[in-house]
């Protein structure tokens, strides 16, 4: 009889699910070791100070968590969140310009990251084989650098260590992984690691939305335009489950959020556009003001180590972690677990394997990392490498295309696909975006924010000083 193959997955988070609704599939028993005891419902978690902040699964990301766990969204919206269609459903101002709000090509969900932890992970436990093991914490991999056969963990209240035997050790413990030291203790040379940190800190607060607003308020963004030479400063009004509204104001170095009642709104006022606290400066604060500084753009290249243990894989936060503000991370980490499941069902766990998952980890991750750090080494004080010349002039049509997608809709539609991680970034240089590109803009921008007449009735129903 074949011995029951077994996978354990270091960390309970969204990366560590999914990955596990990926392996499960090809695998009898998949163990999920979390150090922390995680919640019985949508509420907050010790080990993810992060998830306080606004969170965005777009359309590429929902449609991946789908085929790993097939009625999710309808999970989702059942328990309160939101399908937002975009471009329709977005007020943007871009760094050109107030984005017009196109007929629907893709979508979001909008949830608070309690909510979607809570419900994706119900799901993944929900699947045969798969355990959860509460307050372990992953210590080591167990094996050589030819081969990875388990992880040694703590017990968190007793300090007792223990080995899990495994066929595939998937670190999924985000960005406080140790895999890179834990590589170079077997004697593999050390993983290069790339950081772009613009200095970003995020301040959040939930509000109670207007009664009269309804479940299809658009999403409210104010981005930073990174060519004026100032800090960055954004901001984002994000419809939640419950009827609240989940506000994040955003500056990077030199021009940090405060997080005292008596300056949020009044930096939030002193945005590009004041709209965001416009609408929620008559509304009923819900939360304290909650700060973040973990935002840095960091890379680590495993996948080009020569040589790589058979039986270990890194996931998540803990290959690429980014600048929240382009919300693409969680569909990144969904998209790599969908290549997981696929390299398992063509290839098993043959010896060369874990190194294949590993690098085709790093294509989803690409795409975003461009997008992010493209915009981030634009701001003041950055720390990190500059653009290569290939790199700006990249970032030179993109900017014109970004440009052009307020005016023109087929640059609109290369945009939101890029976005929203449902078409690869050559979808940018497709012959419609390049041609609108090359066209340019068509008209000059909305000179305010595209809202209706009917959704600011609705928000003055008891915002006040609506816009």
């Amino acid at each position: 009889m074949r011995p029951t193959r077994h996978a354990v997955v270091l960390g309970g988070g969204l990366a560590g699910t999914l990955a596990a609704a990926a392996l499960a599939r090809h695998l009898e028993k998949v163990t999920i070791v979390e150090r922390d005891v995680l919640p019985d419902g949508p509420e907050p978690r010790r080990g993810v100070p992060q998830a306080r902040h606004s969170h965005l699964l777009w359309s590429g990301g929902a449609r991946a968590i789908e085929t790993l766990l097939p009625g999710t969204t309808d999970a989702l919206l059942a328990a309160g969140a939101r399908r937002i269609g975009l471009p329709s459903g977005l007020v943007l101002l871009t760094a050109h310009g107030w984005m017009r709000r196109w007929p629907e090509t893709q979508f979001m969900i909008a949830c608070s990251r309690d909510l979607l932890d809570w419900v994706v992970r119900r799901q993944a436990l929900a699947q045969p084989g798969v355990v959860l093991r509460q307050g372990l914490r992953g210590v080591e991999p167990v094996g050589t650098a030819e081969r990875i056969t388990g992880v040694r963990v703590r017990d968190e209240a007793s300090g007792e260590t223990s080995v899990l035997e495994a066929d595939l050790v998937v670190d999924a413990s985000g960005r406080a992984s140790r895999a890179g030291r834990w590589l170079t203790d077997l004697g593999l040379p050390p993983v290069h690691e790339m950081v772009v940190d613009s200095g970003l800190a995020y301040a959040t607060r939930i509000f109670r939305a207007p009664p009269a607003a309804g479940k299809d308020f658009p999403v409210i963004t104010v981005q930073a335009d990174p060519r004026d030479g100032r800090p960055g400063r954004g901001g984002v009004l994000l419809p939640i489950e419950g009827e609240r509204w989940l506000v994040t104001i955003s500056g990077t170095r030199g021009g940090e959020p405060p997080t005292d009642e008596e300056h949020f709104l009044e930096f939030a006022r002193r945005l590009r556009s004041p709209v965001v606290a416009e609408l929620v400066e008559d509304a009923e604060p819900l939360t304290p003001i909650h700060g973040s500084h973990s935002t840095a753009n960091r890379r680590r290249y495993f996948e080009r180590l020569r040589a790589w243990p058979d039986g270990f894989v890194v996931i998540g936060d803990a290959v690429a972690a980014y600048n929240p503000v382009y919300g693409q991370g969680m569909s990144v980490l969904a998209g790599g677990a969908v290549a997981i499941g696929e390299i398992l069902g063509r290839h098993g766990l043959r010896p060369g394997t874990a190194r294949r998952l590993q690098r085709a980890l790093a294509r989803p991750v690409a795409g975003a990392w461009k997008t992010a750090t493209g915009q981030d080494v634009l701001f003041p004080d950055v720390v990190g490498p500059r653009p290569s010349s290939v790199d700006r002039l990249l970032l030179r049509y993109v900017d014109r295309l970004f440009e052009t997608a307020l005016s023109r809709r087929a640059a609109a539609e290369a945009f939101i696909d890029m976005l929203t991680l449902s078409a690869p970034m050559g979808r940018l240089i497709g012959p419609k975006a390049l041609l609108a590109a090359v066209r340019g803009p068509a008209a000059p921008p909305p000179s305010e924010p595209p809202l209706t007449a009917d959704e600011l009735t609705r928000a003055r129903g008891t915002a006040g000083n609506a816009p």
